[in-house]
């Protein structure tokens, strides 16, 4: 499903109609998110969204685990597996599986740290335990009521913030963001936050720390590409994050081709894609969630083959902050 524009601008009659849906689904969601939830044994970090759509949870993510790592910590990540077939809880094998196992957001966490794909979180959540993590990190599932958390972070898209500030189907919002507030430890603003003033005046009042970050695209890629035009393609969250990666990195991207969140590619899109690049003498770039998709599917296999990435790092502009949260002492 691609997100409707309305969504990401000022409230008006689309929204304003979808009002009376969006508050019963914002009544749910922030009922849902008030039950008990179940401890882990072992400190549980969500990296969340407020929103729908894509913002930087899954490097936000494997950042910290890096952070923890580097702390002496031993961190299992966990995900919900979006779009793979396997229910879990499965340690991702990124020589086996396929994003259509685990799903591609698991595979790329795996390079990071050892990664279960769980539907059922607490499930994962144990499985992690009792194969000798000392603390999980969730990739999203921060309005999942199942697994109780110790740290939350939410993650904030500096040029998108959150919208028209509606719940869905009026906006992006995944429940009513007071809601969420309350429920948080920190928010991480991504990119340029001149669109998120009334974001951070929001968690300034509820006396939340405000982090920054910012995706950095990896030298040596940035650098290959520098003399070369590019066909940019992606589906993910937010393709446009992407595009302006792309360009703010200096390369020059005069086609860029949008697809929905977690696209499955077919053979008929894939050799269109190949044949616009041959015939305007680009070169294809996409992101690395894409690309994993693509891996092992023969109706693909030109597509993956011709096709680089770009990838992405999160940098935290508040290191020593980031760090006193995660490794702050367990929440009782």
């Amino acid at each position: 499903m691609r997100e409707p524009a309305f969504w990401w601008n000022s409230p008006g009659l689309t929204s304003g109609l979808l009002s009376p849906l969006a508050a019963v689904y914002g009544a749910v969601a922030a009922a849902r998110m008030a039950r008990p939830a179940q401890d882990a044994g072992i400190p549980v970090i969500c990296v969340g969204n407020p929103t729908l759509g894509g913002a930087g949870k899954t490097p936000a993510a494997i950042t910290i685990s890096k952070i923890l790592v580097a702390a002496g910590r031993r961190p299992f990540l966990l995900s919900r597996g979006y779009g793979g077939r396997l229910a879990g809880p499965i340690v991702v094998d990124a020589a086996h599986h396929r994003a259509a196992d685990v799903g591609d957001e698991p595979l790329l966490l795996a390079r990071a740290a050892p990664t279960i794909v769980s539907r059922d979180r607490v499930a994962g959540a144990a499985a992690a335990r009792a194969a000798g993590a000392d603390v999980v990190v969730m990739d999203d599932g921060f309005q999942s009521p199942g697994l109780g958390k110790d740290r939350s972070i939410l993650v904030v898209d500096g040029r998108r913030g959150i919208g028209n500030g509606k719940v869905f189907p009026a906006g992006p919002l995944r429940a009513p963001f007071a809601v969420q507030l309350v429920r948080t430890d920190a928010l991480l603003i991504v990119g340029n936050s001149a669109d998120t003033s009334g974001v951070t005046a929001a968690a300034q009042a509820s006396n939340l720390p405000v982090l920054h970050g910012r995706l950095v695209p990896d030298p040596a890629a940035v650098a290959a590409f520098k003399t070369r035009k590019v066909l940019a393609f992606a589906g993910i969250g937010d393709p446009e994050k992407f595009f302006a990666t792309v360009r703010n990195a200096g390369i020059a991207a005069p086609v860029c081709k949008t697809f929905a969140d977690h696209h499955p590619f077919t053979g008929e899109e894939a050799a269109a894609l190949v044949m616009q690049a041959e015939h305007e003498g680009l070169s294809l770039l996409t992101t690395e969630k894409d690309h994993v998709r693509m891996t092992g599917n023969p109706l693909l296999a030109a597509l993956c083959a011709r096709a680089h990435t770009l990838p992405v790092t999160m940098a935290f502009d508040d290191d020593d902050k980031v760090r006193g949260l995660l490794l702050a002492k367990r929440r009782r």
